[in-house]
């Protein structure tokens, strides 16, 4: 899973205008154009994120800096993961579900290597990326009622889930200024789950496989295109970090969708914003 690092809670005065400092063979799927794509069943890698941060956003390495960052995003994490597990429930796979995948049990999701060490190591180092995933989630695309269709709801099930948590952390910090209970813990974790939040969700949806976005774009292209697409997914984590790396996810995609969302958030909860 992908660890977008918040904006430091000193990095914007706190208030509601300023808040932000993804088993088995797919074997029904032939006809559809979408088998060799999804051939291995899993949703891989489908949290998998990594974008450029300023080191100075992880400095401080107290229990309340560590708890301020780790609970948002142990949310974001896990719920990400079990919301692609729900959704291929509902369209009629059961795998997840019987692998105790639909859970908000975070030792369920997370993946020691891809969770915890890859993005430790990277951090202890100065590593200008910070880069992670969590297990994947099987799917069996072949128990879909419409494998084609609802392939694209499970994809989107995960980022979806990003973008509500992100809309609640928000509401949470607009109360919490509102109401005038100007406690800085609560604050900077707000302020960190909305980032955390925006982060996972803009990144999975970028259009390349594993990525959620390449699944969605998988979905919605004709058979030939989305057999080729598919043919990407064994080079599409390398492909991703280089594009990382040269900083044109970062520039282009990033930057410009994540302000774009903030935008959609705050919309949404300028009622509220009025009340207090």
């Amino acid at each position: 899973m992908a660890f977008p690092p918040p904006k430091p809670a000193c990095g914007r005065p706190p208030g509601p205008e300023g808040p932000f400092g993804a088993a088995g063979r797919a074997g029904g799927l032939a006809t559809t154009g979408l088998a060799a794509f999804f051939d291995s069943g899993f949703f891989s890698s489908v949290t998998i994120h990594s974008y450029r941060y300023h080191i100075d956003m992880i400095t401080d390495y107290s229990i309340q800096a560590v708890a301020i960052n780790a609970i948002p995003l142990i949310f974001a994490i896990t719920i990400h993961e079990a919301a692609h597990g729900y959704a291929a429930r509902k369209f009629g796979d059961n795998t997840a579900y019987m692998l105790g995948r639909v859970t908000l049990n975070p030792a369920k999701h997370i993946d020691p290597v891809g969770t915890l060490l890859i993005p430790l190591v990277l951090l202890l180092t100065g590593s200008p990326f910070l880069v992670g995933y969590a297990k994947p989630v099987p799917v069996n695309f072949g128990r879909l009622r419409n494998p084609r269709i609802d392939s694209i709801w499970v994809a989107l099930a995960g980022p979806g889930s990003n973008f509500a948590q992100a809309l609640i952390w928000l509401i949470l910090l607009i109360i919490l200024v509102g109401l005038g209970i100007n406690e800085k813990f609560l604050i900077s974790m707000a302020q960190a789950g909305i980032s955390w939040n925006l982060g996972l969700l803009v990144f999975n949806l970028f259009p390349l496989p594993p990525l959620d976005g390449g699944r969605i774009l998988a979905g919605l292209l004709p058979a030939r295109q989305s057999i080729a697409l598919g043919r990407l997914e064994p080079w599409g984590f390398f492909i991703v970090l280089g594009l990382v790396f040269t900083g044109v996810i970062g520039n282009l995609w990033m930057g410009p969708l994540i302000a774009f969302f903030e935008w959609v958030i705050l919309l949404l909860t300028s009622p509220l914003r009025m009340i207090f």
